[in-house]
């Protein structure tokens, strides 16, 4: 069954360029020109991805991706024109997976969508169906994490993050480890990684940075002493 991909930006010749290239490779495509159409497509059907642009003349995809995180389960690709930190940060804060800058080439985005779903398609195989780890326990089948029997709401690259994790406890696992097995490279910030951790352990609650411990100078650590 073919992927459903949204595209939103202002720029007709960009949705044009990019609804081409991703439809040559399989994937269904919607269309949106600003914020407000696009959360009109989000709630008429979900798609699998998000590819959303920060400027668009009704709201910045800053707000885009905060109501969307509110409606659906979807991964959020976000497109930034400048590529400043300050631009990366605040997309991740607001609940985008992953970020990409313009320009860009359509093929290196195609591929990253590519990478992004095909993750998110990897099922659990034999009889592993769930992780477990000191309370937590992810049920891989419905992609749906408790903790201390509180149902986590998390992002698709929260659970992604969480699942590796836990998939590795007691392991030191260093960011570009993380960003190559995550977001499937290890050339994109490691900051991703950083503000991820930091909101899982804030939904995790006061034992979050005891559970996902910062080994100082390497990476990042499940569990351990």
């Amino acid at each position: 069954m073919s992927k459903t991909i949204l595209l939103v930006d202002d720029e007709e010749s960009i949705l044009d360029i990019l609804e081409m290239n991703l439809e040559r490779e399989g994937f269904k495509v919607l269309r949106a020109d600003s914020g407000a159409a696009a959360i009109k497509e989000l709630r008429a059907g979900c798609p699998d991805l998000v590819l959303l642009d920060v400027g668009l003349p009704d709201m910045n995809g800053f707000e885009v991706c905060r109501k969307m995180r509110q409606l659906a389960e979807v991964y959020i690709l976000m497109v930034t024109a400048r590529g400043q930190d300050e631009d990366k940060i605040a997309g991740l804060e607001t609940g985008a997976d992953d970020y990409i800058v313009k320009p860009f080439n359509p093929k290196e985005l195609v591929a990253r969508v590519k990478a992004i779903l095909r993750r998110a398609d990897r099922s659990p195989q034999g009889p592993l169906n769930r992780l477990q780890y000191e309370g937590l326990d992810i049920d891989l089948l419905r992609r749906r994490v408790t903790y201390q029997t509180n149902q986590l709401e998390l992002t698709p690259k929260e659970y992604d993050l969480l699942t590796f994790l836990v998939s590795r406890p007691g392991e030191v696992l260093q960011r570009e480890e993380i960003l190559t097995e995550v977001w499937g490279s290890e050339h994109l910030d490691a900051r991703s990684v950083d503000v991820h951790v930091r909101y899982l352990r804030e939904k995790l609650g006061k034992q979050g940075a005891a559970l996902i411990r910062t080994v100082w100078g390497k990476g990042y650590q499940l569990g351990g002493k």
